[in-house]
């Protein structure tokens, strides 16, 4: 079977399964999420013994100890898949929701709801528990999804959407509902991009590159994942004990995700104060400093910061720092540098945090929070399909709502158009 055939076999029989799943009960979707994650927690050795392929693959290739860690699972990131998937089961079924309704003149009652999309195609990297977010999340939509994740990640991939697609048959779930592109050959990706007649809409998860070969050859809607470049201000008037718990963890709990902090931004008011303590506090946890030539004279030693450390998504122990003047500057800088992902600002001073909320453009602005809180099992929506950096249909987490569409609905008493 050649790649194209066995690309297209996948996208119809997931074409063939959206149909029964648009109009599948909650109660069905619910116990079929329910049971993928029992069936996870039980499976975790199997789970375990595929990721261990990937990772000796990885080391073998060398890859950054930041994408290791992104494709390493273990029992607690396994229980988390788990423990979203049964997250997701609770939340309300966003399908058949009304989204407003008005009675015209004639008589003829409009109504608006929510509908699944259809068939999603996700296309991402690295990270396993992507197959899992993104399978109970279209599901619960009522999509079927088609699923291509990195080949660093194919043994992995492929354990987890047998362990899904199994527990979700035996739960009513159609055949084909969660299909898994299992070819390494990049043409599978390229052959998926062509397929508007059977795949609906294309979400894409990763870096630069993959952004870039997707929006370039997809024939279908692309909602874009793109990287992030994030910066944490640190105001004049921080409690700076406060900032420091902020910045350490926005840079340090977890290097390798699209919300991590890659530039700290302080207002040189308070550089003198605060930086000597922060960067000691980043470099025992193993954080590289490149700063500014203010940072290196308050901080001598440390590496220089060029422009295109300021355009850099490390996704590593890496750090960019600069001194700026003001807010103002701050603002400028996210500005130019900034991929209007995840911006925060911490500062005891509401008017200038309101400024900085309404003036920074990005899918999330936080005010005395980490960016790493960027997420949609934080703000409340279970495990997300991804951060939407696009402007269009959905911007920030992506939850149940942002994979449906609306339908009207028109119930008449024998109306006519006069």
């Amino acid at each position: 079977m050649t790649i194209k055939t066995y690309v297209i076999k996948k996208a119809r029989e997931a074409k063939a399964a959206a149909r029964k799943l648009a109009i599948l009960p909650t109660a069905t979707k619910n116990a079929a999420l329910i049971g993928m994650a029992g069936a996870l927690t039980a499976r975790t050795e199997a789970l375990l013994s595929a990721n261990a392929k990937d990772l000796e693959e990885a080391r073998h290739h060398k890859l950054s100890g930041a994408l290791v860690d992104r494709l390493t699972l273990n029992p607690k990131r396994i229980g988390d898949m788990a423990a979203g998937l049964r997250e997701v089961a609770a939340l309300p079924d966003p399908v058949g929701r009304i989204v407003s309704e008005v009675r015209r003149p004639n008589g003829m009652r409009v109504v608006r709801t929510r509908v699944p999309i259809g068939v999603i195609g996700i296309v991402y990297e690295s990270r396993p528990n992507v197959t899992a977010d993104a399978a109970g999340l279209c599901l619960k939509a009522g999509n079927a999804v088609v699923l291509r994740g990195g080949s660093e990640a194919i043994h992995s991939n492929a354990a987890i959407v047998k362990v899904l697609s199994e527990a979700g048959a035996a739960a009513g779930l159609p055949k084909g509902c969660v299909a898994f592109l299992d070819s390494p050959d990049r043409r599978a990706v390229m052959e998926m991009l062509k397929l508007d007649g059977l795949i609906d809409l294309i979400i894409p998860r990763g870096g630069e590159g993959l952004m870039k070969t997707v929006t370039k050859n997809s024939r279908i809607p692309v909602i874009k994942h793109d990287k992030g470049l994030c910066h944490t201000y640190v105001d004049e008037d921080a409690d700076l004990s406060m900032a420091q718990a902020i910045c350490f963890n926005a840079k340090v709990q977890r290097p390798g995700t699209c919300n991590a902090m890659e530039t700290l931004l302080v207002h040189e008011k308070i550089a003198t104060v605060f930086l000597p303590k922060m960067i000691a506090e980043f470099q025992k946890a193993g954080v590289e400093i490149r700063g500014c030539p203010k940072t290196r004279a308050i901080v001598p030693g440390i590496k220089r910061a060029n422009e295109k450390d300021w355009t850099t998504e490390y996704l590593d122990l890496i750090l960019s720092v600069r001194v700026v003047k003001d807010m103002d500057a701050a603002m400028e800088h996210i500005a130019r540098y900034g991929s209007q992902h995840s911006e925060a600002i911490i500062t005891r001073d509401s008017v200038r945090s309101q400024r900085f909320l309404n003036e920074v453009d990005a899918c999330a602005v936080f005010v005395n929070a980490s960016t790493r809180l960027n997420d949609g099992y934080q703000f409340g929506l279970g495990a997300e399909i991804g951060i939407s950096t696009s402007r269009i249909h959905a911007r920030g987490p992506m939850g149940l709502e942002e994979l449906t569409t609306t339908k009207y609905i028109v119930l008449g008493e024998g109306q006519l158009r006069e």
